[in-house]
């Protein structure tokens, strides 16, 4: 079997203190990439002086002005010429054997729709693996195994490009969850590959996280739609957890009707309770309250996670 064709493509927006690491850690890589595409998505800052500035073969800067991230990734994937789609955002980085360990799945794992590693967590104190399925292969089921788990984020995937021929391309205007959102389309029609390795440095401490940059989304596109009542109790839970966590943000933002409706439909969910209450629980308290609250909760959880607990 050759070896596969593989571009790397990365949405950019205002990450000029990280894009810099970010493609350090792609053209540090093993097994290289065929293409590096970095679409600059209106920044406001040095970020596309800090990727001319590399002047590596293998990356092209792309610009256009503000869409947001969904935009960015379908604008860099209609772009690309490669069979296979690597995902990378703009200040999480890779380690040296990420790429070899995915063309390894491709030839070992024919035909899934994506595939994915292991990854570590950076934080202010410290950085910390995230914890995944430790066997390498095909995950068994995506949905019923991701309810506590990581098997897929941006940063750790890769997709071969047929496959967004047939589900589309991640939901423009979508501001958060686009990739669960993706996830759910892939994982209705393909199986998933998985590699347990800790070969992507995730950031928790990055400028510019989306969730903390939030405006009110203007988009044809919702977990409500994707909702199929028929779809085996694995998938309708998970699409639940993708809903309601993202209604937890809405709730702190402000939002309280798109975080009551996201209760209102997504009610149904028994793996996910305690995220239901803390919606409902949020949504009665006055706004100016939201946010410090839920953030003081995550970073509880946060620490008492890394103790076990």
């Amino acid at each position: 079997m050759s070896e596969p064709v593989i571009s790397v493509i990365i949405p950019l927006y205002n990450k000029e203190r990280e894009i810099e690491g970010t493609l350090r850690s792609v053209l540090a890589q093993t097994r290289q990439p065929d293409e590096i595409i970095v679409v600059d998505d209106g920044s406001t800052d040095g970020s596309a002086a800090k990727v001319e500035a590399l002047r590596a073969p293998l990356v092209r800067l792309v610009r256009q002005p503000n869409a947001g991230e969904c935009a960015a990734r379908n604008r860099a994937i209609a772009e690309a010429r490669g069979e296979y789609v690597a995902l990378l955002d703009a200040d999480d980085e890779w380690e040296p054997g990420f790429l070899e360990e995915i063309a390894a799945l491709i030839g070992r794992y024919p035909g899934c729709g994506l595939y994915c590693t292991g990854f570590r967590i950076v934080s202010h104190d410290g950085i910390f693996p995230a914890e995944g399925p430790a066997t390498r292969g095909v995950v068994a089921n995506f949905f019923r195994d991701s309810a506590h788990c990581y098997i897929a984020i941006p940063s750790a995937a890769c997709i071969p490009r047929k496959v967004f021929d047939e589900v589309g391309g991640f939901p423009e205007g979508m501001k958060i969850a686009g990739d669960l959102y993706m996830w759910i389309k892939i994982g209705r029609r393909y199986r998933v590959c998985y590699s347990p390795e800790k070969l992507v440095r995730y950031s928790k401490v990055a400028s510019n996280r989306s969730a903390s940059s939030y405006t009110p989304e203007r988009t044809a596109y919702s977990f409500e739609a994707l909702y199929d009542p028929a779809a085996p109790v694995e998938e309708r839970e998970f699409i639940a957890r993708a809903a309601l966590g993202k209604a937890l943000i809405l709730s702190a933002k402000g939002d309280t009707e798109a975080a009551a409706r996201a209760v209102r439909c997504f009610g149904y969910t028994k793996t996910y309770r305690r995220t239901l209450h803390k919606v409902r629980l949020l949504n009665r308290l006055p706004v100016r309250w939201r946010a410090p609250l839920l953030g003081l909760y995550n970073a509880l959880a946060w620490r008492l996670a890394r103790k076990g607990l």
